[in-house]
């Protein structure tokens, strides 16, 4: 009996010994930050060197690494493309949460790598696929054209297409160009496009991080069908006050920042000043008048473990264009963008907290004059509150909640063929609830699975909707790894806009009427990434998508009682490949795109405009040394559809009862035309180069970029008069420079 009874306390001893050694573990947080300014530095790495343990920080410069055996002597290793790599020595506390502030320095210039900063080289099991990361640095160096912009920047990327130079509107994955959200710190903003959308209103000089969906995008998103790009505002420089001044041949702009008590501000302005080279753009003047405007303010508890930040932050933008001509329209639009955040990273438990508040409002319209344009005018104003929950177990696994509440109104003043005004207005709620896990506890295998339900929608038929997603990654050795993903997504907001306009100056937005159900895509993706090299990289994507109820502009309108709106269906699908070899000395990104896209009208089956069957972007920046950097890129697609002209007749108009002789001349040519967008232009293709230089003096920086556009001039089409018969190309061969002093 007394040896069974031993047996038994040796036993509990080791069971109480095996759960007291369980317990011991602890988890290490750190905030990775700019040691000269004190910006945060998104998507850098973190290594535990002796456990070979580590993690990528998030847009915010955090990263979390859980379960680290406890009262051990670490070795911790933290890298950031551009600066010095930094190695602390920590030890972690049992059933604790160790924060550690680190500060990185810059390198310098002399070779300054040209990698690509998005790349998370320790996670693994990172479920991203269709998601591309993009650097502020990397923008600065690529060709600018006549203003740095990030929506530019994008048409580079595999999967999305542009119609034109003139526009830095996109599509991404055969999905409309409203179908794209945009956000700024997390806020809506409807109409992100200066001059005619030539390119953004967001200035870049403003923007910290910028992630970009593609597709598969998690839970967390919703309201669109096709992409997000979630832009993170830099919190401005929390050691000394500082400032900037850029001005190329179209704006001028400049950034001022600083520090306050325990926290940091940040404020930008830009204005026109000459739009004598939008005539490149155009091919006719340009009487625009703009301006934006973006702040931030941010303070944070000076709490030793825990991080609580408060951030008010927001954007302004106007634009008009004012004709001389008493016979062309006048056209104006704005943007003003206010928001509060309340960020918590608990103390003693990996936990994340999120609450914000956020107004977003849209103006724009046309003021006909003595032109045959009728009046319109329409206003948007959101209200949003939303939560974020997020908790990190020590399995590396993670739960996110969330809840969203957003008021919206929409008003849409039209004037109809009779001269009547009627109200296209619609107001709702929408509130949704989600949910998602993160399964990250393997090392080569991650899942994300999550579910949107939308409790009450703006429309009429969008309460009620579920909208589930799955994302996972599995990598089947080191250097290869098998990517999917899978989702539906709803869209309540669409704009009253032809997609086969030559040129879209505003968009007015509305919420979907009750005679249609709100417009609903059904994704799948799936993807191999290959890491062949430490500086080669692979990847490849497949992706199919589908549309219902596809809210598309009535064209058969004739009475004021026809309804502005028909539903319809769409579908697109294709393949995307990139090899990107980066080194010290070049960086060489070749992008290819496959795609096929189909929208289904009123039984017509066509190709949208956007549609091109091959795209081809070719990049390449060379470091020479001493702050030179050498860049070209070089584009090309297969012709975009569209409607050719078959011939014309003469088309009578009624007479002048003042002046019946005129019935002789009340004959005038009219346009036919053939099926829709059975045609297409010829193929496109240019180059770009860009060269910039970097200068430090004592007490100030500059930098100076020079651009060609299109440089072996290349007559590109954009597209027919169909009055004159007149060839309208794109860009031709367009010089700029543009120079940026920094105090």
């Amino acid at each position: 009996m007394k040896y069974y009874c031993s047996k038994l306390l040796f036993l509990l001893l080791i069971i109480f010994s095996v759960q007291i050694m369980g317990q011991q573990r602890g988890t290490l947080r750190g905030l990775v930050s700019d040691s000269t300014s004190g910006e945060s530095l998104p998507y850098g790495n973190a290594l535990v060197k002796e456990l070979g343990i580590g993690a990528s920080t998030d847009a915010n410069g955090f990263f979390l690494i859980p379960s680290i055996p406890a009262n051990n002597t670490y070795t911790l290793l933290v890298s950031y493309v551009g600066f010095r790599t930094k190695t602390l020595r920590f030890v972690v506390q049992p059933n604790k949460v160790t924060h550690m502030d680190i500060e990185l320095s810059p390198s310098g210039v002399e070779l300054e790598t040209v990698e690509k900063i998005g790349t998370r080289v320790m996670e693994e099991n990172a479920t991203d696929i269709g998601l591309q990361r993009i650097s502020m640095k990397d923008l600065e160096r690529q060709p600018q054209g006549v203003e740095l912009d990030v929506f530019r920047s994008l048409q580079a990327q595999p999967g999305v297409q542009t119609t034109g130079d003139v526009s830095s509107r996109y599509y991404v994955r055969g999905g409309a160009s409203n179908q794209n959200l945009v956000l700024f710190n997390g806020v809506t903003v409807y109409n992100p496009f200066h001059a005619m959308g030539l390119f953004s209103a967001v200035d870049p000089e403003m923007i910290n991080s910028a992630e970009f969906y593609k597709g598969g995008f998690t839970a967390e998103y919703g309201t669109r069908l096709s992409s997000v790009l979630d832009l993170v505002t830099k919190d401005g420089n929390k050691n000394q006050f500082g400032g900037s001044a850029t001005a190329s041949l179209l704006t001028g702009k400049m950034l001022i920042e600083g520090p306050i008590p325990n926290g940091s501000f940040i404020v930008t302005g830009r204005k026109s000043t000459s739009t004598e080279v939008l005539k490149k753009f155009l091919n006719k003047s340009a009487p625009f008048n703009f301006y934006d405007a973006s702040f931030k303010l941010n303070y944070t508890l000076p709490y030793p473990d825990a991080v609580s930040k408060f951030t008010a932050f927001g954007f302004l933008s106007y634009d008009e264009m004012v004709d001389d001509s008493p016979l062309k329209e006048d056209f104006n639009w704005s943007n003003n963008i206010f928001g509060f955040n309340w960020f918590l990273a608990a103390a003693e438990s990996p936990l994340f907290l999120e609450i914000g508040f956020s107004y977003s409002n849209f103006k724009g319209e046309l003021l006909p004059k003595l032109s045959n344009s009728r009046p319109k005018r329409n206003e948007l104003t959101d209200f949003t509150m939303k939560m974020d929950f997020a908790y990190v177990y020590d399995s590396k696994d993670e739960i996110n909640l969330g809840l969203y509440f957003s008021d919206l109104d929409t008003k849409l003043f039209q004037q109809n063929e009779l001269g009547g005004i009627y109200d296209v207005s619609g107001k709702g709620s929408n509130i949704v609830a989600f949910a998602k896990y993160k399964m990250l506890r393997f090392d080569n295998f991650g899942l994300d699975a999550g579910i949107r339900y939308n409790m009450a929608g703006y429309s009429k038929n969008g309460g009620g909707a579920i909208e589930p997603r799955v994302s996972m990654t599995y990598r089947f050795i080191p250097q290869v790894a098998f990517k999917a993903s899978w989702g539906i997504y709803q869209q309540e907001l669409i704009t009253l806009t032809d997609d086969d306009d030559i040129i879209t100056l505003f968009e007015p937005w509305v919420i979907t009427p009750g005679y249609i159900d709100p417009s609903k895509a059904t994704q799948y993706s799936a993807g191999l990434e290959l890491n062949l090299l430490s500086e080669l990289t692979v990847q490849g994507e497949v992706y199919y998508k589908v549309i219902d109820n596809l809210a598309t502009i009535n064209k058969k309108k004739v009475f004021p009682t026809d309804n502005d709106f028909v539903a319809g269906d769409g579908e697109s699908y294709g393949l995307e490949t990139m090899v990107n070899l980066n080194t010290e000395l070049i960086n060489l990104t070749t992008a290819y795109t496959l795609s096929w896209v189909y929208n289904t009208v009123d039984g017509w089956l066509f190709h949208p405009r956007y549609d091109s069957r091959h795209s081809v972007n070719v990049s390449l920046e060379i470091n020479m040394g001493a702050g030179w950097i050498i860049s070209g890129m070089w584009y090309y697609s297969k012709g975009r559809p569209f409607t050719q002209t078959i011939g014309f007749y003469d088309k009578f108009s009624p007479i002048d009862i003042d002046n019946p002789g005129s019935v002789a001349s009340a004959y005038f040519p009219y346009t036919m035309l053939g099926d829709r967008n059975l045609g297409r232009l010829p193929d496109y293709h240019r180059l770009d180069v860009n060269v910039t230089k970097k200068f430090d003096f004592d007490f100030i920086r500059c930098q100076f970029s020079a651009s060609i556009i299109n440089v072996y001039d290349r007559a590109n089409i954009f597209y027919f008069d169909r009055d004159t018969g007149e060839q309208v190309n794109t860009l031709p061969f367009l010089p700029s420079a543009t120079i940026k002093i920094e105090l």
